[in-house]
C-alpha cells in the first residue's frame, strides 16, 4: 500500500473567507507563489489548484462564461467548471483533484494529500564513483545506453526505420556499432507504446540475436508484448533489485496514465531520472538533486495544428501558435530543471524530423524547440546545472561530472562523424505499408461495418466522413468515402438532419488501410501527419480521439473471420462514395512507386 501524507498550502483567516465572493476567487500562496481557485455557491466551498491537467497551464477568468463556473487555460484553451471540478472542453475528459479544507476559529486551510515518495523507501548514501563506473551515451532521439558497473542498460531502443507510420524520421546518425550495442545490453528500458520508443523495425533486428533479452515496461492499461524475456512493472512500489549495486522504479504519468511512464536508476546511491514524454510525471512529485536528468523538450509531436484546415486555420494563425507553443514549453521545461535542482541536465527525445518529401510543408511548418536554447536559458536562470547537449556517441562519464572542480566529462565523437542522417530507405517502408492497398478484405465495402464495431466506440454525438487519399491528400477515385454516426454507430449515406458536431478526415490511402488491417492505434495518422482534418464546430472530441489513439481492442480484428462471413455482411446497408475532384487508386500506386526516394 503507497504510504500518504497531507500539508496545508494556503492558509486564509476569518477575514480572507469571509471576503470570498460567490463564484470564482483567484488565490495565491504568500510562501511559495503557487495558485489555487476557490469557488464558492450557498455558503459552500470548493477549492483546486489553478494548474490544468492537460500541460500545467495557469487558469484565467473565462470571458465566455456567463454563470461564473468556468476557467480558461491560457495554454491550450482548455476549459474547466470549478463547481463540479470537471473539464468541458474538451468534454469528457478530465476531472481536476479537489484540495481538502480545514475550518478552524473562521478561517480556513487548504490542504493538498501528498502520496509518499517510493524511491526514498530505502535511501542508499551515494557512494565514490571511479572514472569510467557509470558512463551515459547518447545514439540517438530517446535511446541512451547507460554502463552501469558491470551491467548495460538502454533506454527507448529506435535505431532503424520510421516512426508513426511514415511520419517521423531519426534526425541523428546512431553509432554505426549502435545494433551491436542493443544486442549486447542486459537490459532494456521502453518507456510507452510510440513508435518512437517502441520501435519494432528496431526489435524486430534485435530479436534475430537476443530474443530473450529482458525489457522492462511499465504496468499500464495497455501493455505491449515485447519478448520472452520481457517483464511489466508495476508502478510506485519499490526499487528493484537488478545487482547489489543497481535497481530502478518505473512510474506513472497522471495526464496519461494508460500510456507514459518515465524512470528512476540509482546505482550506488546516484540517480538518474529520466521523464521521457511524462506530461506530468508522478504526479509532479519527483526526486530533487538527482546526478542526471533527461526530458523531452523539442515539441511538435502532434498533428495540431499543421494538420487542420478551415475557420481559424490560417498560415499565420498555425504559425503564432506554434511560436507561442514552443515558447510555452521551453520556459515549462527550464522551471523545471530549476526546481529539481539535477547536477546535469541532458534534452533529449526531441531529434526527429518529418524527412520523406512528400511531408516537407510539415517540416517546414512544424518548427521545434533547440536543445542548445533550452540549455542555454536553464544556464541563465540556474547556473549551477551543467547542461549536455547530446551528439550521436558522445559520452558523459559520470565520476568525472560529479568531481569539483570537474574535469572534462563529455567526450564527443570524433571529429567528422556524420550526426545528421542523410538517407532513410524511404521505399522499404513506405512500400510495406502501402502492401495494404491491396488486401483482399478492402475489396468487400463492408469492411467498414466490421471495422468499427470491432472498434467499439459508439453513444456519441459526432459524425466522422473519412475519406481515403493519395500523397497529397487528393481524393482517390474508387476509394472509400463514408460517413459514420457514432450516436448509434450506423454508416448513413448522407448527414442526419439532428444538431451534430462534424468532422472530415482525410486519410493517406496506404496508413489508413495499414492501420485499418492490423488494428493499429490512430497515432499513426494523427501524430504522424499522414491525415488532414477539419471541424464542424471547432470543439476537439476527447472521448474520440482517445478511444481511438489509446483504447482500441488489444487484439485486432478477425479479418479471416470477416471473409468467410462477407456474404451476409454484403446484405447490410452499404456506405457509397460522394463525387469529387480524385486521381485513381492504380495511378496513386504508380505515382508512389516513381516519387519516393
Amino acid at each position: 500500500m503507497t504510504a500518504q501524507s497531507s500539508k496545508t498550502v494556503l492558509t486564509l483567516d476569518s477575514e480572507a473567507v469571509f471576503s470570498l465572493k460567490d463564484g470564482i476567487n483567484f488565490k495565491k500562496s504568500p510562501d511559495d507563489g503557487k495558485c489555487y481557485i476557490i469557488y464558492k455557491e450557498n455558503g459552500e466551498l470548493k477549492a483546486c489548484k489553478n494548474q490544468c491537467k492537460h500541460q500545467g497551464g495557469l487558469f484565467i477568468k473565462d470571458i465566455e462564461d456567463l454563470d461564473g463556473r468556468t476557467v480558461r487555460c491560457t495554454k491550450h484553451y482548455w476549459k474547466l467548471n470549478v463547481s463540479t471540478m470537471q473539464y468541458v472542453n474538451p468534454p469528457d475528459s478530465f476531472t481536476q483533484d479537489e484540495l481538502g479544507k480545514l475550518s478552524y476559529e473562521g478561517g480556513l486551510q487548504l490542504v493538498e494529500v501528498i502520496v509518499w515518495d517510493p524511491w526514498l523507501a530505502d535511501p542508499q548514501d551515494p557512494q565514490e564513483l571511479q572514472e569510467g563506473e557509470v558512463t551515459v551515451t547518447y545514439l540517438t532521439h530517446a535511446c541512451m545506453e547507460l554502463q552501469l558497473g558491470g551491467k548495460k542498460m538502454i533506454f527507448d531502443p529506435w535505431l532503424t526505420g520510421p516512426a508513426f507510420a511514415r511520419g517521423w524520421w531519426l534526425l541523428h546518425e546512431p553509432p554505426a556499432d549502435s545494433m551491436e550495442r542493443l544486442c549486447m545490453a542486459d537490459l532494456i528500458y521502453i518507456s510507452h507504446m510510440h513508435s518512437d520508443h517502441l520501435s519494432y523495425p528496431t526489435l524486430k533486428s534485435l530479436s534475430a540475436t537476443r530474443p530473450d533479452v529482458p525489457i522492462y515496461v511499465g504496468d499500464t492499461s495497455r501493455p505491449e508484448p515485447l519478448s520472452k524475456g520481457s517483464s511489466l512493472m508495476p508502478f510506485s512500489c519499490c526499487l528493484r533489485q537488478i545487482d547489489e549495486h543497481l535497481r530502478f522504479m518505473i512510474l506513472k504519468d497522471e495526464v496519461h496514465p494508460e500510456l507514459d511512464t518515465c524512470i528512476i536508476v540509482e546505482y550506488k546511491g546516484h540517480m538518474i531520472l529520466n521523464t521521457v514524454d511524462c506530461t506530468r510525471p508522478n504526479y509532479g512529485r519527483l526526486p530533487h538533486n538527482v546526478d542526471l536528468m533527461m526530458s523531452d523538450f523539442a515539441g511538435g509531436a502532434s498533428g495540431f495544428p499543421m494538420t487542420f484546415s478551415g475557420g481559424k486555420y490560417t498560415e499565420s494563425w498555425k504559425a503564432d501558435f506554434i511560436k507561442n507553443e514552443r515558447k510555452k514549453l521551453m520556459n515549462y521545461k527550464a522551471q523545471l530543471v530549476k526546481s529539481l535542482q539535477p547536477k546535469i541536465y541532458c534534452p533529449f527525445a526531441g531529434y526527429f524530423v518529418e524527412a520523406h518529401p512528400s511531408d516537407r510543408y510539415i517540416k517546414e511548418t512544424n518548427t521545434k524547440n533547440k536543445a542548445e536554447e533550452l540549455n542555454a536559458l536553464i544556464k541563465k536562470s540556474a547556473p549551477g546545472i551543467t547542461t549536455w547537449t547530446p551528439k550521436p556517441g558522445a559520452v558523459l562519464d559520470l565520476a568525472l561530472a560529479l568531481m569539483s572542480p570537474s574535469r572534462k566529462a563529455i567526450t564527443d565523437p570524433p571529429s567528422g562523424t556524420n550526426i545528421y542522417k542523410d538517407s532513410w530507405d524511404f521505399d522499404l517502408y513506405v512500400d510495406e505499408l502501402n502492401r495494404a492497398i491491396t488486401a483482399e478484405i478492402f475489396k468487400h465495402k463492408s469492411w467498414i461495418q466490421f471495422y468499427y464495431i470491432w472498434a467499439g466506440f459508439k453513444n456519441y454525438n459526432l459524425v466522422v466522413r473519412v475519406i481515403e487519399t493519395d500523397e497529397d491528400f487528393i481524393p482517390i477515385a474508387n476509394g472509400y468515402n463514408y460517413l459514420v454516426d457514432f450516436m448509434d454507430l450506423s454508416f448513413p449515406t448522407q448527414r442526419p438532419t439532428r444538431e451534430h458536431p462534424y468532422e472530415e478526415i482525410k486519410n493517406r490511402i496506404g496508413v489508413m488501410r495499414h492501420v485499418v488491417k492490423n488494428g493499429l492505434l490512430w497515432d499513426d495518422l494523427y501524430i504522424g501527419f499522414q491525415n488532414r482534418l477539419s471541424r464542424e464546430p471547432d470543439v476537439y472530441h476527447h472521448r474520440f480521439w482517445n478511444h481511438f489513439q489509446t483504447e482500441l481492442p488489444v487484439t485486432g480484428p478477425d479479418w479471416d473471420l470477416f471473409l468467410q462471413q462477407v456474404p451476409s455482411y454484403q446484405r447490410s446497408a452499404e456506405p457509397q462514395g460522394i463525387q469529387t475532384e480524385s486521381v485513381s487508386a492504380s495511378t496513386f500506386l504508380e505515382k508512389a512507386d516513381c516519387t519516393v526516394s
